[in-house]
């Protein structure tokens, strides 16, 4: 390693700090070095600071006129969230990734497609759902979460009791929550909480509604790899319900 990449991924560190508790520590392989530089200058512009209270309208995080705000949460790689800011410019789009490299990898798709309606942050989803004002969201998207398999583990799952009620007061009156995942149990333990919940109405009107994706769907490099080794995905939409 040079004393460049060195200096580099100090850099990084040193800009990550601030941003949330995963940096440094939630990450896979060394970020290259402009990887680097788009996490020490870009997600600085780009990052939600939920230690102020959010604005009545999150729209104007923006710099972009847009009429309404989606919440991507763990957005991976970063392909779906890329694919939906370029599908609807008039939309704005909240990513939340916990991960050093999703991050990186997202900024820069960021930079080359030149997106301006698409905002970040780096640490816990539930953490930025409650700063979320009333009515804030149109849409929730969680898309094949950390199932955390281990019974022991479970209640790290973002879905539980507290966060689909925290979800039914940051949503519009007609807003979503969309939930897809390959792990059979997940998807069961998300069908029960959302079902048993006063606040959300199941879409589905036959089995193909959840067998498939939705019109529109951009396929994750994960979901591809979990289809490539014969894991069907459930495709779950929720509605607020009146």
């Amino acid at each position: 390693m040079t004393d460049r990449d060195k200096a580099d991924g100090a850099k990084a560190e040193h800009a990550l700090a601030g941003h949330g508790s995963f940096f440094g520590r939630r990450k896979g392989h060394r970020l290259r070095a402009h990887h680097s530089e788009l996490i020490e200058h870009l997600l600085p512009r780009l990052s939600l600071d939920i230690a102020h209270t959010a604005s009545s309208d999150l729209t104007s995080l923006f710099g972009t006129a847009v009429g309404n705000t989606r919440l991507e949460i763990g957005f991976g790689g970063g392909e779906h969230l890329i694919a939906e800011a370029l599908a609807h410019p008039r939309t704005g789009f909240i990513g939340c990734e916990p991960y050093v490299n999703g991050m990186a990898k997202i900024l820069a798709q960021i930079e080359a497609h030149n997106i301006s309606n698409i905002r970040l942050f780096a640490g816990d989803a539930a953490d930025l759902v409650s700063w979320a004002p009333p009515h804030s969201l149109s849409r929730i998207d969680l898309i094949h979460p950390d199932p955390w398999p281990k019974r022991r583990h479970w209640k790290r799952r973002f879905v539980q009791d507290a966060t689909v009620g925290a979800m039914a007061r940051v949503l519009t009156d007609d807003g979503e929550f969309r939930f897809v995942c390959d792990i059979d149990d997940y998807s069961a333990w998300t069908l029960m909480h959302l079902m048993r919940s006063r606040d959300f109405v199941w879409t589905a009107e036959r089995a193909d509604d959840w067998r498939h994706p939705w019109p529109g769907y951009t396929m994750t490099r994960y979901g591809a790899k979990a289809t490539r080794e014969g894991r069907k995905a459930a495709y779950l939409i929720f509605r607020k319900a009146a």
